[in-house]
Formats: structure tokens, C-alpha cells, sequence
């Protein structure tokens, strides 16, 4: 039962139409009343002066305050505004009325709250259900493969040819992969994350499985780890390919959503030791995964992204492709206290860990790079660009895809990931290389 609550998808659906009637039921209700101008005129007061509410909120936090280091896209921007129009209109319905009307107006706040909350979130889509929206996950934990210092032999008719050509799948192939939480422990960095996520996809769960590519996925800001969006779109391309597609991990780099400790070893945590020396090794003893650096990727999302552009310039050797979603500029670029409070004040300290600094020192025999952002995320774009010219500038195989019709949403998540996974999968040898 409680299982099934957190699973309710909150983006579309009942839930959410379900909250916007009820939303516009107790508007109506509150809105009519005996006609007067008096009435008219109250009313009026109380929606115009709640729209100007939400609208000084707004320009205070996102414009002056840059709290969440993005504008919002004009559509959240109506929500956030007509929201607080019908909370104004419900404080007004308080006076010189009856207690039940009272009643009506005190539960009515608390709809329009709660349905602007599910229409914000909807909007951007990155939290579908309701163990998303609140940062838990109910996934089960995942059951493991073997681990073992000597994988089984795979299936394959040719081990010298690529998975797309010699892997035959047994006649008990899943349908789909599996999607589970694991446990990685944090032993040398003493990093404390919250749960981590694994995928496997259908040709992982048979027995003598073949070893495959592997993502190392991070989340966003705030944001917790989450596969849903990569299992669906993964299942799809595991079908379309005898079952094959890359093993996902995903482990949380922030450890709350409140901080950001940069993806560095830093006084909020040592997450950069925690991926390369906690994660990655887990990953190699507890997956059959494939070694070359080719087949290994770091990808992520906004926060993420930046991650995934700093991780893949500054360690090649591990991670031959990165992709970069949305992805912040450097560490910090929307915080101006940073510099001061994680570097000292020393500026050429702060710079050498931007990646396009990286990038300009460091050579990449066989990097790979996948720069996504939303054609409508007007904050986002700039950080983007500057990153991939910088990835070009060094010598790494880098393309540039802007996802048309989203901004910083879901729509962009998913078209990076696809755009990922079009370099993922020819590159690991899931699929042939495309012609042309």
C-alpha cells in the first residue's frame, strides 16, 4: 500500500488533474458570492494583490537573490503567480463571512499551494512520483551478479568481434532490465551519500552474461538519484538490440540537497575521492563490466553535468566518454561565494578545477563528448557552449545538441540521454556504427 503511494506519478494523471479540479472547484466556490461591488471590489483586491505577491517573490529570489541559479521558464513563472492569486483571493474570503466559508478558505490555501507545487514540478517533470518529489527512492535492492575475479566466459560466437555481432542471447533473455538500489560503501573517502541506484539491462541477467559498458550517472541540484527516465529509454534500445545496453550506476555526489560540495574534496565532503576511489573500483568488483576506457562513461544532469565534464577531462584514463546534460559551467558558478568560502579567496586555485581549464592542459588520445542543453534554457546554454568549445579546442570528439522545446526539464534530461546513448552505443560495441 505504501509502496503503491510512492510510486503515484505526480507529473500526469489523476493525481495531478485531480489537484487542479479540486483546485478550481474551491476557486469558483470562493470567487462567487453575492453579487455587489463591494464583493467585486474585494475580490479584486485580494487576486490582483496576490499576483503582485507572486510577483515580487519572484523577482526577489530569482532575480536578485539567484537562489536557484536559473530563471524559471515564463510557464512556471503564470504558475507561481496564479497560485498566489488564489491564495490572495482566499485570504480575502476570511472576513465578514461565515465560519464554513472560513473553513473552505483555510483548506483552499492549502490546495493552492499544494497543486502550484504539483504544477512547478510538473513542469519541469524531473520528479514523477511521489518518492521522487521527497528525495526517497522505493526501489528494491538490486540482486547483484556474481562477483567474481574471473568473469564467466560470455555467449559469444567471435570474442574478437564486437557485442553487435557476436552476442547471441539465450531464449530466456528478460524482456526488460532491471532497476534496483545498492550499496557502495564509502571506505576511503568517508563520503556519506544516500542510497545509490544500479540498471542492468536484459542481457546483464542471464546466466554467463557478457560484459558490458558501463555509465556512471549523477543526478542534479537538488535532486537525488534516480534511473527511471534512463530504464525506459534504455529497455527500448535493449529491444531493439538482442538485449544489449550499458550497466548504469548511479551514486549520489551531493549527499543532501541543500549542499554542493562541487564534485571535489572538499570541507562539505570528499566526493571526488568517493567516486574515483570508492565508486569506480565497487563498480569493477561487482559488475561485468568491460575495462577499456571506451566502454566506461560519466554522464549527468545540470549539477550532474558539470560533474560529468570535469570527471571526464580530468580522468581520460577512466572515463574515455562523458556527457554533459545541461551541465554548469564550473563548480560554483551560480554561488559567488565559492571563491571566498571553498578556495580562500585564491582565484588560480579555484580556475585550475574548472573544466575548461582542465581541458586546455591536458591532452585526449580517445575521449568522447556529448554536450546537451535545452534550446530554451537561456542559463544553461552559454556554460554549455563554453565547455564544448573547450572540449574541441583539446582535441576530444565532441558533439553539440540543443534539445528543441524544453529548457531546464525533463524534455532536456531525456534528450540528453538519448543523445548520450547514441554515442554509447557504437562506441561499445552494442550497435553497429551508423553509415554515412
Amino acid at each position: 500500500m505504501f509502496d503503491s503511494l510512492l510510486n503515484l506519478n505526480i507529473v500526469q494523471g489523476p493525481v495531478i488533474i485531480g489537484f487542479a479540479a479540486t483546485a478550481a472547484v474551491f476557486g469558483l466556490y470562493l470567487l462567487i458570492r453575492r453579487p455587489g461591488r463591494r464583493w467585486i471590489v474585494t475580490a479584486a483586491s485580494g487576486l490582483v494583490g496576490g499576483a503582485l505577491a507572486g510577483i515580487v517573490t519572484l523577482v526577489i529570489t530569482v532575480y536578485l537573490l539567484d537562489l536557484f541559479g536559473t530563471r524559471l521558464s515564463p510557464l512556471v513563472d503564470s504558475v507561481i503567480v496564479l497560485t498566489f492569486a488564489a491564495v490572495g483571493l482566499a485570504i480575502v474570503n476570511l472576513w465578514l463571512s461565515r465560519w464554513w466559508r472560513k473553513l473552505i478558505a483555510v483548506l483552499g490555501i492549502a490546495v493552492f499551494i499544494a497543486t502550484g507545487t504539483l504544477g512547478v514540478n510538473a513542469v519541469y517533470g524531473l520528479n514523477k512520483t511521489v518518492a521522487a518529489f521527497f528525495g526517497v527512492t522505493n526501489a528494491k535492492p538490486l540482486v547483484l551478479p556474481s562477483a567474481s575475479g574471473t568473469p564467466t566466459p560470455a555467449p559469444v560466437v567471435d570474442p574478437n568481434a564486437p557485442l553487435y555481432e557476436s552476442w547471441m542471447p539465450p531464449a530466456d533473455l528478460p524482456a526488460t532490465g532491471q532497476l534496483g538500489t545498492v550499496n557502495i560503501p564509502h571506505d576511503v573517502s568517508g563520503f556519506i551519500a544516500r542510497t545509490a541506484l544500479a540498471y542492468v539491462p536484459p542481457a546483464g541477467l542471464v546466466a554467463n552474461a557478457p560484459a558490458l559498458p558501463v555509465i556512471i550517472q549523477l543526478n542534479g541540484q537538488p535532486g537525488s538519484p534516480g534511473l527511471d527516465d534512463p530504464k525506459v529509454i534504455l529497455d527500448k534500445l535493449a529491444a531493439a538490440n538482442r538485449g544489449l545496453a550499458p550497466i548504469v550506476v548511479n551514486p549520489d555526489q551531493l549527499g543532501d540537497d541543500t549542499k554542493d560540495p562541487l564534485c571535489l574534496d572538499t570541507s562539505k565532503g570528499n566526493v571526488e575521492t568517493y567516486i574515483m576511489k570508492d565508486v569506480v573500483p565497487w563498480v569493477k568488483a561487482h559488475f561485468n563490466v568491460l575495462s577499456d576506457p571506451k566502454d566506461w562513461t560519466i554522464m549527468g544532469f545540470s549539477n550532474g553535468g558539470m560533474c560529468a565534464s570535469y570527471f571526464g577531462a580530468k580522468y581520460p584514463s577512466t572515463f574515455g566518454n562523458f556527457v554533459d546534460i545541461s551541465g554548469d559551467e564550473y563548480q560554483g558558478v551560480d554561488d559567488k561565494s565559492t571563491l571566498k568560502k571553498m578556495f580562500g579567496g585564491n582565484q588560480a586555485a579555484y580556475e585550475a578545477v574548472w573544466p575548461t581549464t582542465i581541458m586546455s592542459k591536458s591532452t585526449y588520445p580517445d575521449s568522447w563528448a556529448v554536450f546537451a542543453v535545452g534550446a530554451d534554457d537561456a542559463e544553461a546554454i552559454p556554460g554549455v557552449k563554453t565547455n564544448y568549445d573547450a572540449a574541441v579546442a583539446a582535441g576530444i570528439h565532441a558533439t553539440y545538441t540543443a534539445i528543441p522545446g524544453s529548457g531546464h526539464d525533463n524534455t532536456a534530461l531525456d534528450g540528453g540521454l538519448s543523445a548520450g546513448y547514441t554515442l554509447i552505443y557504437p562506441r561499445g560495441g552494442l550497435s553497429a556504427p551508423p553509415t554515412g
